[in-house]
């Protein structure tokens, strides 16, 4: 994942088909992209007819008004695997990205913009400035540095710490009341690091969370099954990592829950080895970096997921990060994975979830594990 940290870059309308790019550097330009240095020397004539003005007559004038606005912050590979994930299920009226590198971000405006005859294509504009993503509805912060192979994602937290927090005070600068989706790892930690430094309301800080851990989940146990993943029922919760605690109490097939057909299932008891499930969720994203040196597809797709919930208001559960001081026994500031409702408003409610004492302690360890880590933090105020 790119790190979007970085200088000024202009900002240049190129076309409603082209992307915008914000500069103080460059001065507008003739059709010709001659520099205008000064007034004309000769007095200017009528300009000759063109085949827009012949073509279109101007009906009315109207100034663009976003409802929809999207800005992702990281145009690595999980942030275009987001990108590109919104924009096939047509969830945003403008798209917004910001990188550090200006010829990335060109380059990958100008490939998604060669499609949009193809799907329905919204505004997308581009920039190493902030000030792209003004009046965002939503904001997903992809940016940091990449996890290494053999790397957990606590290992990132200290390398990661400085980008937010230059990040998350230029965000907050042009879009105070946005919502947030961090996805950036160790996701867990982040989407704290992102709500101390933002100081906006809990319910508009949301981490992508266990959402995929859930997927890979479901996915696993259809495939053991012979079932369509979105016919198998069941949760992963707690940091999205090695802690991860997977809710075998609740997995069900058409509403008929496995444990009644196997009490041992998700333990060492289980002659049948679903604890394997668990264990190949937590295993799949370093074997996949190990594969290919990162994940991106599914995020993205998870990412899409969650977007759409929250721009139409769906009002669906999702197993995402939130502050879960309070609940099951756990009394640190610390953000986990649990059911959450997601609309308009971010967060809405949460669902209390019947657990199991043994998997209220495994909860609990989660959120130890991450406590240990998160309590050495030394955060600048926004």
């Amino acid at each position: 994942m790119s790190r979007a940290v970085g200088v000024l870059l202009a900002n240049r309308r190129v076309g409603t088909a082209r992307a915008n790019f914000l500069s103080l550097r460059m001065a507008p330009c003739q059709p010709a992209c001659i520099p205008l240095r000064g007034p004309w020397p000769v007095t200017p004539v009528s300009r000759p007819a063109t085949v827009k003005s012949e073509l279109i007559q101007n009906f009315t004038s109207e100034e663009a008004v976003r409802h929809n606005k999207v800005s992702i912050i990281g145009a690595g590979s999980v942030g275009m695997s987001c990108a590109i994930s919104i924009l096939l299920r047509g969830l945003s009226d403008e798209l917004a990205l910001v990188d550090v590198s200006e010829s990335k971000l060109r380059g990958e405006t100008m490939d998604l913009q060669h499609g949009s005859s193809l799907i329905k294509m919204p505004n997308i504009v581009a920039s190493q400035d902030y000030l792209v993503t003004a009046n965002s509805s939503l904001v997903i912060v992809t940016a940091g540095a990449r996890q290494k192979p053999g790397e957990t994602r606590l290992d990132l937290v200290q390398r990661n710490v400085p980008i937010f927090e230059f990040m998350i005070s230029n965000i907050i600068q042009y879009s105070p009341h946005c919502k947030l989706i961090v996805v950036t790892n160790p996701v867990d930690i982040l989407t704290y690091v992102a709500w101390k430094l933002s100081a906006i309301p809990k319910n508009r800080i949301i981490g992508s969370g266990c959402n995929l851990d859930t997927a890979r989940f479901r996915f696993l146990i259809g495939q053991k099954l012979g079932i369509h993943s979105e016919s198998c029922h069941g949760w992963v919760l707690g940091e999205h990592g090695d802690s991860s605690v997977p809710v075998w109490s609740g997995v069900n097939v058409a509403g008929v829950p496995l444990r009644e057909l196997n009490s041992d299932i998700g333990t060492n008891k289980d002659p049948d080895h679903w604890e394997n499930v668990h264990k190949d969720v937590i295993a799949s994203a370093y074997k996949i970096i190990k594969m290919k040196g990162y994940t991106n597809w599914a995020i993205g797709l998870s990412v899409a997921d969650l977007t759409e919930s929250i721009l139409k208001n769906l009002k669906r559960v999702h197993p995402v990060s939130t502050i879960i001081k309070g609940l099951y026994g756990i009394n640190e500031e610390v953000f986990l994975s649990v059911p959450c409702v997601l609309g308009e408003k971010g967060i809405t409610d949460r669902i209390k979830v019947k657990l199991t004492s043994e998997e209220q302690a495994r909860l609990r360890k989660s959120a130890e594990t991450l406590w240990k880590v998160q309590k050495n933090l030394k955060l600048k105020s926004c």
